[in-house]
């Protein structure tokens, strides 16, 4: 099917009036720390790029796709910007995007990084028809890059100051020619940072041309708490808009970029839908999953859910009876050892329940069983209050909640991963 690539509201102005966009958050991890960026999961009152109010697994996003286009059926482009960055999780942004070309082949589909774990997966991207990639390029002079990121994560390897950048840049470059070589719509999207490297936007669009990049998206730094740039400030509209008409010399400008969050969707610039915003957090939770109609528990007698889900030898299924809880069966898990092998063979076990449901969960086992599309909820509390909120409105009270702290959820970090 051939696509209308005009119908891309950040690449054509004048689509932005009538075509809208979703952004699928599906990948929460990213291998670069920028100076400006606090990546806040489950945060409803701002709107800026690595901000969302959940964290989907690719099945989950489809669901998600099919009720926001019976809502909003102007959606003409489906993207994946993140929390994160989709190359730090690539086998959740690729799954995500086979599933979405399988299901819409007529719709336009993108992706937002920073370009260091990009190119590999461009032969993937052409294949699945995505149709435009943004790049996010700050420098193209590491001493100036060397301020705007704190570290770069490469494998295992973690870089930083002026070493970090150069890599960055080297992959970014390479990232560029490689989507150019597979006819690919480049955007590059440089952060201004007063005092850093406003007077270098002109170095990078004059790369970025050479690179043969399609347009350039220059915005002002936004300062985020609890980020080193907090105290930077802006740069007042009036030096943007000159800013943009000396690169407009290099590149074609877009000028109505809204800092679209992780979970962005519909028209560019229009308020958040809050009907969209529940539906999406009622996907992540499962809610409406009829292929995994029930709920595993990790309880010591079945009645409070009071067990970690590593010392639990059996799990407690339990399916919806007219809105409230009603005891299945019990499942044994997999006996102690065999490490990933342990947490697959368990997934495997109930793959027809939506979530389950634990006092405490380590960050191997969550990892496994969310890649299989499950959602791991730590609480504490009686099993008939948490279990009949869930099965009505597809969420466990908040005050139940125990504290699940995801990777790079606020935290500046230091690359080298959590104790």
């Amino acid at each position: 099917m051939a696509l209308d690539l005009t119908q891309h509201p950040c690449f054509n102005s004048d689509a932005r009036h009538h075509a809208g966009r979703i952004h699928l958050p599906v990948a929460p991890a990213c291998n670069i720390q920028c100076n400006y960026c606090n990546r806040k999961f489950d945060c409803a009152n701002e709107s800026r790029p690595g901000v969302t109010s959940a964290v989907l697994s690719p099945e989950q996003a489809v669901n998600y796709l099919r009720h926001a286009r019976k809502i909003m059926p102007q959606l003409t482009v489906v993207g994946i910007a993140g929390p994160g960055d989709p190359f730090a999780s690539p086998e959740q942004t690729l799954e995500t995007l086979r599933l979405v070309r399988k299901e819409c082949p007529e719709m336009l589909l993108c992706v937002a990084s920073n370009g260091l774990k990009l190119e590999p997966y461009v032969d993937e991207l052409a294949r699945l028809q995505v149709s435009h990639v943004t790049l996010t390029v700050n420098a193209v002079e590491p001493s100036i890059g060397a301020a705007v990121y704190a570290w770069v994560r490469d494998g295992r390897t973690i870089l930083r100051g002026e070493a970090a950048a150069r890599l960055l840049i080297e992959r970014q470059e390479s990232a560029i020619r490689a989507l150019k070589a597979a006819d690919i719509a480049v955007k590059v999207n440089t952060i201004v940072v007063p005092g850093l490297n406003e007077n270098h936007v002109c170095a990078v669009g004059d790369k970025m041309r050479a690179l043969g990049a399609d347009i350039m998206n220059c915005i002002s730094l936004y300062p985020v708490e609890d980020t080193p740039f907090a105290g930077r400030g802006q740069i007042a509209a009036g030096k943007m808009k000159q800013l943009r008409a000396r690169l407009a010399e290099y590149l074609p400008q877009m000028d109505h970029c809204a800092r679209c969050r992780a979970d962005a969707v519909g028209l560019i610039g229009a308020p958040e839908d809050r009907e969209l915003t529940s539906i999406m957090q009622a996907c992540a939770n499962g809610a409406d999953d009829a292929g995994r109609p029930y709920v595993a528990v990790a309880s010591m007698e079945g009645v409070l859910v009071n067990q970690h889900l590593g010392e639990a030898t059996r799990l407690w299924i339990f399916e919806a009876d007219e809105g409230e809880p009603k005891l299945l069966e019990l499942r044994y898990t997999p006996e102690v050892g065999g490490g990933f092998q342990r947490w697959r063979e368990l997934a495997e076990s109930i793959t027809d329940c939506r979530a389950v449901v634990v006092s405490g969960v380590g960050r191997k086992p969550r990892w496994v069983l969310e890649q299989t599309g499950l959602k791991v909820i730590e609480m504490e509390g009686l099993i008939a209050t948490a279990l009949g909120s869930l099965f009505r409105s597809g969420e466990i009270p908040a005050s139940m909640r125990t504290q699940f702290k995801a990777c790079g959820s606020g935290c500046q970090g230091s690359g080298v991963g959590c104790a």
